[in-house]
């Protein structure tokens, strides 16, 4: 399947570079330790930013000021997702949890994050989501007002990826209230050491993750470092999920591609009635689709990433089909992979079972499936009329 990279007219020589590089750090720094769920997720996940940071990927995370390669951000992704979402977790965080900060920051806190979360010194966060505000950025309940220096934050997060071990978040909160009842957002970075502020648990899911839900309880923060001005939050918020909305498909296209080839794998091995699955007309209809399915997601991730590098000024329904048809072609891919397996896929530990917990998470987080179809659909009106 690495044949694929040399085939796509979207990347350049660096980028094949860079994904040869990522190959290459994966074998060594990551699939030893890919199956080790027993293990403590938080100390897997420093172990990892650290990991990345050492081999210079984090600086293809978090932007500086000649921005991000939306390209490379997904060649890396697909490359750690193929042998571990939570490496891949560990990289993605430090974009997702820093990008407002970079667009918009003064300058004093931006070079001193921005700095640190490249080195692996500190650890980042996205606070966006909240108990009733998901889909829905503009019902969040969180709230900032100003006092003198400093604005005073009160609210609850949940949902919120490396909760309990990020260093600082990116924080969203309503600082007004915009014509029609909409909340008028601003954005904050909090450091985790701030008073006021705390993890108010810590949320298990399907797959290691670290994850859980914030407070803050009149946490007071320098207006310094306030992120843009006043009511910019929205407009952060959607440009950060913008940019790396691609990436979560070039993520489950990594899965995929992992899926297939163990399925081929196995199936070369596996002998029933006689002969090798592989043999059989059945699974390989099964190995047709999956491959089909996996070209034709990357090729709309690649795409779109290509599109946003080379300053197409409106991307929103290429990187929303990248994000949707990925995810949910690597969902079909990986239960067809699960099938090809038998039993043997349904074993706590082998590959495809944890990649069969590890693909659902993609198809909800930074925008559900139905919500990129809306996206999709309004964009294309606004496009034909």
């Amino acid at each position: 399947m690495d044949r694929f990279l040399e085939q796509l007219p979207f990347l350049a020589p660096e980028h094949r570079t860079i994904a040869q590089g990522v190959a290459r750090f994966v074998e060594v720094e990551v699939e030893p330790h890919a199956n080790e769920e027993d293990d403590d997720v938080d100390e897997r996940s420093r172990r990892y930013v650290t990991a990345l940071a050492n081999a210079g990927a984090l600086d293809y995370a978090v932007a500086k000021t000649s921005g991000l390669s939306v390209r490379t951000l997904c060649v890396i992704r697909e490359g750690l997702a193929y042998s571990s979402a939570l490496a891949d977790l560990a990289f993605v965080m430090q974009g997702l949890g820093t990008y407002a900060i970079s667009q918009a920051a003064p300058e004093h806190v931006r070079d001193f994050w921005l700095t640190r979360a490249a080195q692996g010194k500190a650890i980042a966060a996205f606070a966006l989501t909240e108990p009733d505000a998901g889909s829905d950025v503009s019902a969040i309940q969180t709230t900032a007002h100003r006092d003198g220096d400093t604005y005073v934050i009160d609210g609850h997060k949940r949902f919120i990826s490396n909760a309990g071990i990020a260093d600082f978040y990116t924080v969203f909160a309503r600082t007004g209230t915009r014509e029609g009842g909409r909340a008028a957002l601003s954005a904050f970075v909090v450091s985790s050491r701030m008073q006021g502020f705390s993890i108010v648990a810590r949320t298990p899911l399907m797959a290691p993750h670290p994850i859980g839900e914030i407070a803050f309880a009149d946490c007071r923060v320098p207006a310094e470092d306030m992120v843009g001005n006043e009511g910019d939050g929205f407009g952060l918020a959607m440009e950060t999920l913008d940019m790396f909305r691609p990436s979560v498909g070039a993520a489950a296209c990594g899965m995929a591609r992992r899926a297939l080839d163990e399925s081929v794998r196995y199936a070369a091995m596996r002998k029933q009635f006689g002969k090798p699955l592989i043999e059989h007309q059945l699974v390989q209809e099964k190995l047709a689709d999956m491959v089909t399915d996996l070209d034709a997601a990357r090729l709309l991730v690649y795409r779109a990433a290509y599109l946003r590098d080379t300053g197409v000024p409106r991307v929103k329904r290429e990187a929303s089909e990248a994000k949707l048809f990925a995810t949910e072609a690597a969902s079909r891919i990986i239960d067809s992979a699960v099938q090809i397996h038998g039993g043997s896929g349904l074993v706590r530990g082998s590959v495809v079972e944890r990649l069969y917990r590890d693909i659902r998470a993609l198809r909800i987080y930074e925008g559900t499936s139905e919500i990129q179809k809306l996206v999709i659909a309004g964009q294309l009106l606004k496009e034909s009329f």
